[in-house]
């Protein structure tokens, strides 16, 4: 019975993670919507102002016509008097009699001119009810719960007694299954020497026991197990996570100077993959959940951002500010997404860690602990863990998912120099590379 119970706490603990997690969505859903409505009462707004201003410059020219009209007959009334004041001398009389019968001496009529009718404006009829509809509903399936299941306990009818051998297997039974933990000490398990590089910025685990490799000089060097070289190609990345392999197994990596994305097949053809027009990427990041490419991009002038491609390469999602409008990055040097879809970005200008969660909505940046922070490598492990390379300290720092600092996972003492690439394979182990040298060392840090 107690194993069991203890296996429900498991189960409605997770339930409750999940909740939250829908309910989370949900709250991004009404924000999406209520900036939707926003942005439509602003575009409607801006057509009625426009509708007003139109409005108005048409009454006002109607006005301003009249009122040149009746400046135009009051000059007219002005040259009359004038010619007037000519004819008052005693010895002009009879030019005057005839002037008063010429039609040049007519008075006309003063003109007419009409009072504008202005618009009225007639305020909308809606209610808290038509804003609501809006906003889409919440609403709670009328389904009955479903019960948990509690899987019944096996008992012996025959005996009173259980022998010993049925003991052991009763206790075999119930045993209940252990998770992954963090060790209490990290283990190195073997290194690797690679070929024509001369130091280890990035590093990308490839199917069939191979790795991609990539120093500061734009060397990309692939090797099996063994440490042989099995392609070398040269490229225009540096210090940043430049290179991913694909759920199909292909190597993708970006090429700042043509900005363009680029596919290594497993039979070693180089295509062109994605073209970023006037963007430059840098960081990129093959999605172990559905296969979408992660790309952070930066350009002159602008914000830098972090483009969603699907597994065909067309762009689904840029990621650039925060709900307050202000930049996420200024240089997205490496790109990870953590197993609950989060985006994690090692930005070594901001001195942080940028994560947002799958709707681009920023979480929290993580900027070190106290001593300055300069990260480069990042990735994740099955536990939702957040590791990063720090640039000052010379260490990797252990996160939670929240951006929580737990540790740091590798020092000095632990032979590590100067990290700067990381990535745990599917054995959950960890892999370091370093600068200064062409050394790839695996260590155990889970059990």
């Amino acid at each position: 019975f107690e194993p069991t119970s203890q296996n429900l706490k498991k189960e409605i603990a997770g339930d409750v993670t999940e909740i939250k997690k829908i309910m989370a969505g949900i709250r991004t859903s009404i924000k999406a919507e209520a900036e939707s409505v926003k942005k439509l009462v602003d575009a409607v707004t801006l057509d009625k102002m426009e509708q007003v201003d139109k409005i108005e410059q048409s009454l006002l020219q109607t006005l301003n016509g009249q009122n040149q009209e009746i400046d135009d007959y009051i000059n007219s009334l002005n040259g009359l008097i004038k010619t007037y004041y000519g004819y008052l001398s005693p010895s002009n009389i009879e030019q005057l009699t005839f002037a008063l019968k010429s039609e040049s001496l007519i008075i006309r009529p003063i003109p007419q001119t009409s009072k504008p009718v202005p618009p009225v404006f007639t305020a909308g009829q809606y209610s808290k009810e038509d804003v609501a509809k809006l906003l889409g509903r919440i609403t709670v399936p009328n389904t009955k719960p479903e019960n948990r299941k509690i899987k019944p306990m096996e008992t012996n009818s025959t005996q009173m007694k259980p022998t010993g051998k049925q003991r052991k297997q009763d206790r075999e039974k119930s045993d209940v299954k252990q998770t992954l933990s963090l060790s209490s000490s990290v283990t190195k398990v073997r290194e690797y020497t690679v070929p024509n590089v001369d130091d280890v910025f990035h590093i990308s685990l490839g199917k069939s026991g191979r790795l991609w490799v990539s120093d500061s000089i734009g060397n990309l060097v692939q090797i099996d197990l063994q440490g042989n070289q099995l392609q070398n190609t040269q490229t225009s990345g540096r210090m940043e996570g430049y290179h991913t392999v694909t759920q199909d197994g292909d190597l993708i990596y970006t090429d700042r100077k043509n900005k363009v994305i680029n596919r290594i097949t497993p039979d070693n053809t180089i295509t062109e993959f994605i073209k970023t027009g006037e963007w430059e990427p840098i960081s990129i990041h093959s999605s172990h959940i559905n296969g979408d490419i992660l790309v952070g991009m930066r350009k002159d002038g602008e914000p830098s951002k972090v483009t969603r491609y699907n597994k065909t390469g067309t762009e689904i999602q840029n990621i650039q500010s925060d709900n307050k409008g202000q930049a996420l990055y200024i240089d997205p040097r490496y790109i990870t997404e953590n197993i609950n879809g989060d985006v994690c970005v090692s930005d070594s200008n901001k001195l942080a860690v940028v994560v947002v969660d799958k709707s681009g909505q920023h979480r929290f940046s993580y900027i070190g602990q106290r001593s300055g922070f300069n990260p480069y490598g990042i990735c994740t492990d099955v536990l939702v863990h957040i590791l990063v390379c720090d640039d000052i300290s010379d260490t990797v720092h252990l996160l939670d998912q929240d951006g929580q600092f737990l540790c740091l996972l590798l020092t000095k003492q632990q032979g590590v120099k100067y990290p700067c690439s990381v990535c745990v394979d599917d054995e959950n182990n960890l892999w370091v590379g370093q600068w200064n040298t062409n050394t790839v060392t695996v260590y155990k840090f889970l059990q």
